[in-house]
């Protein structure tokens, strides 16, 4: 079943609820940083010329069910009038007879963003009720926060049954169409690069890679499991104890299959984060492993000069220290070097790149970590999957 697209829609005069990832930092009440209120704005300016109403949902933070004032999403929708340069409505409840109201009232072309969708505990649970409650705001459901399509909440799943019409916005289906590129026939070398603090998060992902990719390149704090697991010393350095069976078989797995892997084979290390860092090729005592070293950046780098395909999800090292942070940045200047089909797949390799002005150099840096390793795994989306069943009916 295709996905349909809001191009193939006609929405003037129409209520769209349109679910959007707003969830931007905030400091002291007002947006911090407004990069995905600005990566919205084509798709909100596309739909309200074309003379629809717009009701925008999005969710803000974790407020657990519970009106939490710092997580309203009225700053955002004040950023947003000022970025579109025009009258934005706000709602203060998400759901509900005076919202409903109000959504019937816009003129074509409006604009009404809703409060944040988290603070009523049928979003996180996705209660069917929720769903239908939030689908009375509108004729037509879009959704183009691929961020949030893998999770099973009712503004992504549960909502799209009360309608007849639902599409996917331009966000994702540029999201899907890069990510598709990494599994549809992929251009040789393909290296895929995984870095992080748990084999548990990533254990998907390096099942599904060790069938696609020709090398492996493994950072953070994740790989120490792999190196404790072929009995070599890693210190006090993190270690998840009852993955090493598991990390042992997958390295024997991705052998037997071809496919190289590289570990550190030198450490930025420490006793604490607070302590003095030293480089070394060795880990003992109290020593912990917090970031690779210059030697294993110099190896990582040269694999990846060959690469014509580079998938890379999660930080070499603790980036949030200036200290640990050098791997992940020479990492991604080398991803950024590299004359290849580039993908990152969000999270903090994404931030990263980010912080370091590298963002123009990659083919594509995905807004959704846990989606994009979804997809990457060959998973399905339950919000993808909930538009696709109603474009079935």
């Amino acid at each position: 079943m295709s996905v349909q697209q809001i191009a193939d829609l006609d929405v003037e005069g129409k209520r769209i609820l349109l679910r959007l990832d707003l969830n931007t930092p905030l400091s002291e009440g007002q947006v911090a940083d407004d990069t995905r209120i600005s990566a919205a704005l084509p798709t909100i300016q596309s739909l309200s010329e074309r003379g629809a109403r717009l009701i925008i949902c999005s969710h803000l933070g974790r407020p657990r069910g519970q009106k939490v004032p710092s997580l309203s999403l009225e700053p955002v929708a004040a950023r947003l009038a000022d970025l579109l340069d025009t009258e934005v409505w706000f709602s203060h409840q998400p759901v509900g007879d005076d919202v409903e109201y109000l959504s019937k009232e816009l003129d074509n072309g409006a604009v009404l963003v809703v409060e944040n969708l988290r603070f009523n505990p049928g979003e996180t649970s996705n209660s069917a009720e929720f769903g239908r409650r939030l689908a009375r705001l509108g004729d037509i459901y879009v959704n183009d926060a691929f961020g949030v399509m893998h999770r099973n909440h009712a503004s992504v799943d549960s909502v799209v049954e009360s309608f007849q019409n639902a599409a996917t916005g331009p966000l994702v289906h540029k999201e899907l169409a890069a990510l598709a590129e990494l599994n549809d026939d992929p251009k040789r070398p393909y290296v895929g690069i995984l870095g992080g603090s748990k084999v548990s998060d990533k254990i998907g992902v390096i099942e599904t890679l060790m069938g696609r990719v020709d090398a492996l390149l493994i950072g953070g704090a994740m790989a120490y499991t792999f190196i404790k697991s072929q009995e070599t010393d890693v210190g006090a350095s993190l270690v998840q104890e009852e993955k090493l069976l598991l990390a042992k078989r997958l390295l024997e797995r991705c052998a037997s299959k071809g496919v190289k892997v590289f570990l550190p084979t030198d450490h930025v290390a420490a006793t604490s984060l607070d302590s003095e860092p030293i480089v070394t090729k060795e880990l003992t005592g109290d020593l912990k492993g917090f970031d690779i070293g210059p030697e294993t950046v110099n190896l990582y780098s040269s694999v990846i000069a060959r690469a014509s395909t580079v998938f890379w999800n999660g930080p070499m090292g603790v980036t949030e220290v200036d200290a640990f942070s050098a791997g992940t940045q020479g990492i991604a200047q080398a991803v950024a070097d590299a004359d290849a089909y580039t993908v990152i797949g969000g999270g903090d390799s994404a931030a990263a790149v980010k912080k370091l002005g590298l963002g123009e150099s990659f083919t594509h840096i995905s807004t959704g970590g846990g989606a994009a390793l979804q997809l990457v795994e060959g998973r399905t989306l339950p919000g993808l999957e909930a538009i696709r069943r109603r474009a079935g009916q």
